[in-house]
């Protein structure tokens, strides 16, 4: 039930938000898809503000095929003339009922049993042409011109889940095929969207060591997208799209694997998420403790001081100690504390409370908090540190603490030593 309990923050904090769900074609295809609704569904019942977007590539590319027709890419765009957009008004109009039918389902025994939403779709995308482009001309192909921002509000406002299409017609009654990663994007940016969430197949960025980058800078992903590691054209469509909302406006764009039943609800609520995070804000920031964060800090302490790893301290000294600490906060959750107590006249200061969330061990988060302290400690004209502890001296030697006497602890700090506990004691010349 801890997972449980752990996702109430965000059902909170998601209630009211307006998000903005890509789905690609091959999404559309997988059998997976029903379960997806499901969890839309549920996201809708929870009182998020739903936009969903789909694409429809391999559907077109499919029908194009079975009538023999020839299809076209330039820049990953497909050249759409009017044979093509034939198989593209199909295609879209085939996916838009699949969804619509989706969203129906009520039977009884089923997630959706009595959830009776309804998916708006319409003309909410108005388009251009892309016209000749380095001497090609995309004809039928299209780019976005502006998202009916007024109309889709009014349908969300009103529980409404909106449905929008790679499929927009321009001010002269022509359609256009578009590009879903650029009707996402844009219509996250015009709906000032707390969140882009782009679900695709087999989506995955990893670091050089195969791992799952977690989250990104704008300035990274662009990075990435310039250097061309991706190799994937279909993952650096969905990559440009978060970069692009990421840039202009939306808090968080998420890139995450389809593939992975209850991808969406692991990601929105759980504190780690499943995907890789674009987002404009540090995820996890190191800063000065606050009052507020007094909870945070106590409930991070509070195992380590039943264990007696750390001295016990009551909610009144920690609140009077609170500006002597260091945090990491990571999405609203304190995972590491640290604090520095200064003895000015000998020049000496000690470091205490040092504590990471048992989750966090293993990303250096302890060794940053030192290094701050070590720099708050210069600043303030300290020359040296020492540090008390039990459990956790090989830590610390490992940082450059060496083993010292009790009787080299400044004589405010030994009168206070508590011999019962026989703590060990470590100092660094800073």
């Amino acid at each position: 039930m801890n997972w449980f309990r752990n996702s109430s923050p965000y059902i909170n904090a998601h209630r009211g938000r307006t998000f903005v769900v890509m789905m690609t074609g091959e999404v559309l295809d997988s059998p997976l898809l029903p379960s997806l609704v499901h969890d839309l569904a549920l996201l809708n019942t929870l009182g998020v503000r739903l936009v969903l977007v789909h694409g429809a590539r391999p559907q077109i590319s499919r029908r194009l095929h079975a009538a023999g027709l020839e299809t076209h890419f330039e820049h990953h765009t497909r050249i759409t003339d009017s044979a093509a957009l034939e198989a593209v008004i199909a295609a879209v109009g085939a996916l838009r009922l699949k969804l619509e039918g989706l969203f129906s389902m009520g039977l009884a025994n089923t997630p959706m049993h009595n959830a009776s939403i309804q998916l708006i779709s319409g003309n909410f995308v108005i388009a251009k042409p892309k016209g000749v482009r380095d001497g090609f001309d995309y004809q039928h192909t299209g780019e976005v011109r502006r998202i009916e921002v007024g109309p889709i509000r009014r349908q969300v406002d009103a529980g409404n889940v909106v449905l929008l299409s790679p499929l927009g017609s321009s001010p002269t009654g022509e359609l256009f095929n578009l590009n879903a990663e650029e009707v996402a994007s844009t219509a996250a940016i015009a709906l000032a969207a707390d969140k882009l969430i782009v679900l695709g197949d087999g989506v995955r960025i990893n670091d050089e060591q195969q791992r799952i980058l977690r989250e990104l800078t704008p300035q990274e992903a662009g990075r990435l997208l310039a250097d061309q590691r991706l190799q994937d054209s279909a993952l650096e469509r969905h990559l440009t799209a978060a970069c692009h909302a990421a840039s202009n406006g939306v808090a968080r764009a998420h890139l995450l694997d389809a593939g992975d039943d209850g991808v969406l609800l692991k990601e929105l609520f759980t504190r780690d998420g499943c995907g890789t995070m674009v987002t404009r804000e540090t995820y996890e920031t190191l800063r000065g403790a606050r009052i507020e964060d007094v909870g945070g800090v106590l409930e991070l302490i509070s195992p380590l001081e039943a264990d007696g790893t750390l001295v016990r301290r009551s909610r009144e000294l920690l609140e009077s100690e609170i500006q002597r600490f260091l945090i990491i906060e990571r999405d609203g959750m304190v995972i590491a504390c640290a604090a520095l107590y200064p003895f000015p006249d000998e020049k000496v200061g000690e470091l205490a409370c040092v504590a990471v969330h048992p989750q966090y061990r293993s990303g250096e988060r302890g060794i940053q908090l030192l290094r701050q302290l070590e720099r708050r400690a210069r600043e303030q004209g300290l020359e040296r540190l020492f540090v008390l502890t039990t459990h956790t001296s090989h830590w610390f030697q490992e940082q450059g603490f060496q083993p010292a006497d009790v009787h080299s602890l400044p004589a405010q700090r030994q009168q206070l030593y508590n011999w019962q506990r026989n703590s060990k004691v470590f100092a660094k010349t800073l």
